[in-house]
C-alpha cells in the first residue's frame, strides 16, 4: 500500500517538475526582455510549486523510512524488489530525477543572466558616479577626462 502511495507522489512531483520547468524557461526569457513584472507573477507561480516538490519529498522521506528503508536510491531499489510496482517506481524516480536536473541547470543558466545583468549595471553606475575603475572618458573638447573624485549622480 505504501509503495501506491510512493509511486502517486513519485507521478504528481513530475508533472509538477515539468510545469516548474516551464516556468524556469519563461523566466529565462522575462530575463532576457528584463521584463519585471513578468518575473513577479514567475516567481508567484513557482513557490507553491516549489512548496508542494518539498512536502511531497519530505513525504517520501518518511514513506521509506516508514518501511526501514533508507530515503535514497539504494532504499528504493530494495523495496522496488519486493514490490509489484518496483519497475514503475524506478522509472518514475528516473524521470524525477532527470527533471531535476534540468531545472537546476536551466536555474543555473537564469542565475548567469542575473549575474551578468548586475555587472552591466553595477559598471554603468561606476561610471555614472566617476568611480576609480571608470574608462577613459572624454570630455566636451574631444580631450580625456579627468575624473578623479566621486560625483553624485546627480552630477554625472
Amino acid at each position: 500500500m505504501l509503495d501506491v502511495t510512493l509511486l502517486r507522489l513519485l507521478t504528481d512531483d513530475i508533472g509538477t517538475m515539468q510545469r516548474l520547468l516551464e516556468l524556469i524557461d519563461a523566466e529565462f526569457q522575462a530575463l532576457s526582455d528584463r521584463d519585471l513584472p513578468r518575473l513577479e507573477q514567475l516567481l508567484g507561480e513557482k513557490q507553491p510549486l516549489l512548496a508542494q516538490l518539498s512536502q511531497h519529498g519530505s513525504e517520501r522521506s518518511q514513506i521509506m523510512l516508514k518501511l526501514q528503508l533508507s530515503p535514497d536510491r539504494s532504499g528504493l531499489e530494495a523495496l522496488a524488489e519486493r514490490s509489484v510496482h518496483g519497475a514503475d517506481l524506478l522509472a518514475r524516480s528516473d524521470e524525477l530525477t532527470a527533471l531535476l536536473e534540468q531545472c537546476q541547470n536551466a536555474n543555473l543558466r537564469n542565475g548567469r543572466v542575473v549575474h551578468t545583468s548586475q555587472a552591466s549595471v553595477r559598471s554603468v553606475l561606476g561610471i555614472l558616479r566617476g568611480g576609480s575603475d571608470t574608462p577613459n572618458l572624454y570630455d566636451s573638447r574631444g580631450g580625456a577626462a579627468k575624473i578623479a573624485s566621486q560625483r553624485p549622480l546627480s552630477q554625472a
